[in-house]
């Protein structure tokens, strides 16, 4: 396949400055992700993409030294024998919030990118997911407790998201649809989660991440598995569940030392805590399940978002038609089955 032969597609790259940067690095010990591997990342992700066709690549402004480091690598051109879209930095102001995330991507979905690649960790995801419209997602983790972005190469990953984006595979074939929770105040949607909600009793807020196992009371999960780290992880202990299951899971929480039984989950990187557990149910989409404490804040895949108090009713919802994220292994398979990156003669064979 000829670079030149999809040049008018587009992808957007949303790239977190502050995902594997947040307190879990003074609490535990989870490593620091740095800006300069960000970069390196996105660089590999030009080369991907210009590989397979792909002409424009949208990214957002920031104001933490990934764009500047990008804008000097675009300076210097791409290395020898590889060929990069053009790179289109957003024309939008930033102020280093979750809206300038929000906004990025509302402005890559306006120019018509045909995916968009998340370099961030659960929370980037989740933003993200509320404004790609249906844009498949290409994730890859960098940030602290990743459940839903894996571990990828970023070239592998920048294939598959370009394969997708210039049509050469299908949503159908080479993309999952995920389940979300949703959070509803007094009937009203007020926001998602892609893995998990957690409400705790804890009345301060503090920093965003929810990491002690203090006055947890209930977990609701998409999807969760034994060698996750992360709130999921103490559902995947007990009763795993897979992200392609149409159920997930939910967990009525305790005092470790009073409940019927205890897990060791590991909450953060090199973070174990012992978890009391009440019950364990499976929930089905569509069905709200009632908040069950008067006061609190709720966690979103791991960061508070919601404070709650008596004139409020909660209820948690799963619903399966969450975002379409690219399977890269799959994709990749596929690109090998078709010869979707065989040029000259054997690629005319199979032709």
């Amino acid at each position: 396949m000829a670079a030149e032969a999809r040049n008018g597609a587009a992808v957007g790259i949303v790239a977190n400055p502050a995902a594997g940067r947040d307190i879990r690095r003074l609490v535990a010990q989870a490593s620091v992700f740095p800006i300069a591997e960000k970069r390196n990342m996105i660089t590999r992700i030009f080369s991907a993409l210009g590989a397979v066709g792909v002409g424009t690549c949208y990214l957002i402004p920031d104001e933490s030294g990934i764009a500047d480091r990008v804008r000097r690598a675009v300076g210097l051109g791409p290395p020898e024998g590889q060929v990069w879209p053009e790179v289109v930095f957003l024309d939008m102001e930033v102020e280093g919030t979750p809206d300038d995330t929000l906004e990025g991507t509302a402005r890559m979905v306006a120019q018509g990118v045909g995916g968009i690649m998340v370099l961030g960790g659960d929370g980037t995801n989740r933003l993200v997911a509320q404004a790609c419209d249906g844009v498949p997602l290409t994730s890859l983790s960098t940030g602290t407790n990743n459940v839903f972005p894996m571990m990828r190469e970023a070239t592998i990953a920048g294939l598959a998201a370009g394969l997708v984006a210039t049509g050469a595979l299908s949503h159908e074939e080479a993309a999952r649809r995920n389940k979300l929770l949703r959070v509803t105040v007094n009937g009203e949607p007020r926001d998602i989660a892609l893995v998990d909600v957690c409400v705790s009793g804890a009345t301060w807020t503090g920093a965003k991440a929810l990491w002690r196992a203090d006055a947890l009371d209930q977990l609701f999960v998409t999807f969760a598995e034994a060698d996750a780290i992360g709130l999921s992880s103490i559902a995947g202990l007990l009763r795993p569940v897979s992200r392609e299951a149409p159920t997930g899971v939910a967990l009525d929480l305790a005092a470790a030392p009073d409940a019927p039984r205890t897990v060791s989950a590991p909450l953060a990187p090199g973070l174990m805590a012992e978890i009391g557990v009440e019950r364990v149910f499976d929930i089905e989409a569509g069905v709200p399940h009632p908040v069950r404490l008067e006061r609190g804040v709720v966690a979103l895949d791991g960061e508070r978002e919601i404070a709650f108090g008596p004139d409020d009713t909660l209820a948690v919802v799963l619903e399966p038609d969450g975002p379409l994220t690219v399977e890269i292994p799959r994709a990749m398979a596929l690109a090998a089955q078709g010869g979707l990156l065989e040029q000259g003669a054997a690629a005319s064979l199979r032709a």
